[in-house]
């Protein structure tokens, strides 16, 4: 979901570069070839647009499409200027060729790293690191290579501070350091960290590259706690390094790396005003004439393999069956969008979401009531509205590094969602204590909090949905990037 940051003063922040694969602006062309702009959303941006004029800000991301490449062939050295772009700083787009790219995004970033962080892989047939993945792996260098190469001459003088994200980067702060020492150098990491044992699937050589380009950074952060000490163990385990946890500081190869947990939460005034919005309204009746008053479970997902949806579908196929008295009393509104369609498993996980939402209206539903409302079509406004309406809200992932969504449906709530939600998410570090908390494989169980959820008093599901909500706004993007920044010093 997207959010959007509130204003901090952070004066004197001087230089600062960011690095990411998606940048806050993206371009398609229409019929005539005109390129049109569209702002992204997410923590990054909002965090920021909160900063823009504390700051000397850069951008530097990756041409994600032919039309992102043809608008940075138009500006000057691939730089865009924020002006008619709605954007929060300068952009700089990286055109790295095609198959470089293809094969570090997708062959390495999300079917290894990904992977591998969220304990997805089928372990008895996959991963298999053979001969090709050499030359993916060496893409994937290639492009951490462009990126540091652009950090490194944007850098200024040596006060600059750079803010590297993700784990398609995760080599940027490394070759960074190298290129200029004297760049303070950030890195983030918005997935989970995979503990020493999974972590080990990875070639003994490529491991062992991606925790010590992390170290080259002063400062590595995570969402959770749970996250931040697995990376600890992985440095010790595997690099050897001098790990101090009661510091949380790394120390490898003669340079010292501090470890901060930053929780990233919603700039709660800001979303509470989009939820009001015309757009939003709309879809607020709509779907209150199509499920005619019922009470309402809502889940809000990509159809990442992470988020576990047939599991959470299964739930409710579960539910329908052991209470006969919730038929035609309740409705479930599933929204879940694509993502990542270039992976076969994708495809396939995708098809096996819509295969048991078809078999849960076939089974239950009846001439005027349908059971499972499923949504496939990115609507952000649709989304904000079905948070409103939630009685019940499911994010049950099997790993995820924080889930906005648990932070932002109690925020806007209208009824005074109850939230059921997976002991692995790392929101569940601040909001477990007011959740309904679920182990996200235990399907039954699962359909007991939903039940739980749907009957709970209404003055203690109010209670604590406020409660949640208060804890989703803790911690808005503003300040999220502002602690990283000082982190640094």
């Amino acid at each position: 979901m997207n959010e959007h940051g509130g204003g901090t003063n952070i004066g004197g922040m001087g230089r600062v570069l960011v690095a990411s694969n998606r940048g806050p602006v993206s371009f398609t062309q229409d019929a005539s070839g005109a390129l049109c702009a569209r702002r992204g959303g997410g923590g990054l941006v909002s965090g920021l647009s909160s900063v823009t004029g504390e700051a000397d800000l850069l951008w530097i991301c990756a041409a994600l499409s032919d039309a992102d490449r043809a608008a940075a062939h138009k500006a000057p050295g691939g730089r865009l200027d924020p002006d008619g772009h709605d954007m929060p700083s300068p952009v700089l787009m990286l055109d790295i060729p095609p198959e470089t790219f293809h094969q570090a995004y997708n062959s390495v970033a999300n079917s290894t790293l990904w992977f591998i962080n969220h304990l997805l892989y089928d372990t008895p047939n996959q991963p298999q690191f053979g001969a090709g993945f050499t030359g993916e792996w060496e893409s994937y260098r290639e492009y951490n290579t462009a990126f540091a190469k652009a950090l490194a001459d944007s850098a200024g003088d040596d006060g600059a501070r750079a803010m590297v994200q993700d784990y398609h980067l995760a080599l940027v702060p490394g070759m960074l350091a190298r290129l200029r020492p004297g760049v303070r150098i950030a890195h983030f990491s918005h997935t989970p960290w995979a503990p020493p044992d999974y972590y080990r699937m990875l070639p003994d050589d490529v491991g062992r590259e991606l925790l010590a380009g992390m170290l080259g950074a002063d400062h590595a952060g995570f969402l959770s706690a749970r996250w931040a000490d697995a990376f600890l163990d992985c440095c010790e385990d595997i690099l050897g390094a001098e790990v101090d946890r009661a510091t949380r500081r790394v120390s490898y190869r003669g340079h010292v790396t501090g470890i901060g947990v930053h929780p990233l939460g919603v700039d709660a005034a800001d979303l509470r005003q989009r939820a009001k919005a015309a757009d939003v309204e709309a879809h607020v009746a709509a779907l209150t004439e199509a499920t005619k008053g019922r009470q309402l479970i809502v889940r809000i997902d990509r159809t990442e393999l992470s988020k576990n949806i047939v599991r959470g579908l299964a739930a409710y196929r579960e539910l329908l069956a052991t209470r006969p008295g919730l038929h035609g009393q309740v409705t479930h509104l599933a929204f879940a969008y694509p993502s990542r369609h270039d992976l076969p498993e994708y495809r396939d996980y995708t098809d096996s979401v819509l295969r048991i939402a078809r078999e849960i209206n076939d089974e239950f539903g009846t001439p005027d009531w349908d059971p499972l409302i499923l949504a496939v079509k990115d609507d952000y406004a649709r989304s904000l509205a079905a948070y409103r309406l939630a009685d019940v809200l499911v994010v049950n992932p099997i790993r995820d590094g924080m889930n906005l969504v648990a932070k932002e449906a109690p925020i806007v709530s209208e009824r005074g969602c109850a939230l059921v939600l997976s002991r692995e998410a790392g929101a569940c570090d601040e909001l477990g204590g007011d959740a309904l908390v679920v182990n996200p494989y235990d399907v039954s169980a699962t359909a007991r909090a939903m039940y739980e959820g749907l009957t709970m008093p209404r003055a203690l599901r109010r209670r604590r949905c406020a409660a949640l909500a208060e804890a989703g706004g803790a911690l808005p993007p503003g300040q999220w990037l502002t602690d990283q920044l000082t982190a640094l010093g």
